[in-house]
This record gives structure tokens, sequence and C-alpha cells, in this order.
């Protein structure tokens, strides 16, 4: 018999924001498995899904490394794959937790690839979460987009030249993961205009959350969980 791989986004961080569907299938499944750092067992995403698990879910603390070695995380990725396979083999219904969605800068996304590759005819189902910067834009009134303007998403980690760059071709702009290199982006938007319309939001939905309205008023050193909104128009 076989089981049911079910990727459940469960949003930025207030448990209040998954969807009625990821709540019901939370508390549906035989088994949670939480991503989490090679170093330690920390998890947001099972912070967050906790208060929807039903009561007999078993849950299982699935490392993979914080590294930038393409072959460490090959490995690391096939080596979970196998996992997750043994326990669907068994007929079991798993979840995948991901914080924001599965499918947009998660760890969630390289399982599934690695997964289809060894089982392409793996029944999974993959359940759309509130993303972060949709959690932020809503708790500044920041609109993201309207009438022909594009909206560019953009991973923090690039270098701050080309974010820069980047911006500076979109009518508006997410940077995720923010925190990566603050000091040299800052300093690299501060040479747009842009930056006059500009929100920094850290740790959304949670007791920590922290916005700035202005580039200046951010920390010197965010949090993993920070980003920026740029905006062109008011």
């Amino acid at each position: 018999m076989t089981g049911h791989l079910y990727g459940i986004g469960v949003g930025p961080g207030d448990p209040d924001l998954l969807t009625i569907k990821a709540a019901k299938i939370l508390h549906q499944v035989d088994i949670i498995i939480a991503a989490t750092s090679t170093k330690n067992e920390d998890s947001l995403a099972l912070d967050i899904a906790r208060p929807h698990l039903g009561p007999t879910a078993q849950i299982i603390a699935m490392g993979f490394p914080m590294s930038r070695d393409q072959n460490v995380l090959t490995a690391a990725w096939e080596k979970n794959a196998r996992l997750i396979l043994d326990q669907l083999k068994e007929g079991h219904r798993v979840a995948f937790l991901t914080l924001g969605d599965p499918l947009l800068y998660s760890t969630f996304a390289y399982v599934l690839r690695t997964l289809r590759s060894m089982a392409p005819d793996q029944p999974i189902t993959i359940i759309p979460g509130i993303t972060s910067f949709q959690a932020a834009a809503a708790a500044t009134e920041t609109i993201l987009a309207k009438g022909a303007e594009n909206l560019l998403i953009l991973p923090g980690i690039r270098a701050a030249q080309s974010l820069r760059t980047s911006v500076a071709g979109a009518d508006n702009a997410v940077i995720l993961k923010a925190y990566t290199n603050f000091t040299a982006l800052r300093q690299e938007l501060k040479k747009n205009p842009v930056d006059n319309h500009c929100v920094f939001v850290s740790k959304v939905g949670m007791k920590e959350q922290l916005v700035a309205r202005d580039l200046d008023q951010a920390p010197e050193k965010p949090t993993y969980l920070s980003l920026l909104l740029l905006t062109k128009n008011t």
C-alpha cells in the first residue's frame, strides 16, 4: 500500500493564517516531518502548525545542512527523500511542513524534485501557504502591485549591487531573507529613489514583529525572518 505525501505551507508565523485545508490535513496525517538544521532540531514551521496537529501524529525532525556545497545538499535531499519514501511505502499519510508556501524558496521544493526522480508515480498533494511578503503587505497596508505594474521577488542572498540593479528595473519588488549582508544592501538601495517607499518587516505575524518604514530605521543586524517591500509609486 502506498501512502500519501502532503507538502503543507504553514504560512509566515501566525497559526491562524493556515488555510482550512492545511489545518484539516494536519489533523488527519500519521506523520509530521519538520525540516530542521543539522545543528539542532528547532522548527518554526512545527511551532506554527502544532495547534492543528492530531493527537497521535508522529513528529520526525529531518535535518538539512545549511550549506552552499551542491554535493552536500544533493546528498541530504536524496537521503531524506529515501526516508520519506520508506514511510510512504508503509502506507502512512505524511505531511512535510514548510514556512510560507511550499514552492517558493522552500526546502520542500528540492525534496519534491528528488522524490519525483525516485518515485514518479508517488501520490503527492501540495497545499499552498500564505507567504511572508503577503502577510507583511497586509500588516503594513503596502500595495504590492496595481494596474499594469509588475512585482519582482528576489532572494537576499544575491549580491547587494545585483539586487539594486534588479529593483531599479522593476515597478515593485520584494527582497526575502534581507538579513544577508544587510548593511551593503541598505547602502546600495539608498542609491535609488525607491528607498523612499521601502518597508522593512521582520518576524511578521509573531509577537516579535518589527516594522520600519524607512531603511535607516531598520536594525543593523536583522533576523533571518526579515524582508523588504519596495515600491516606486505611492
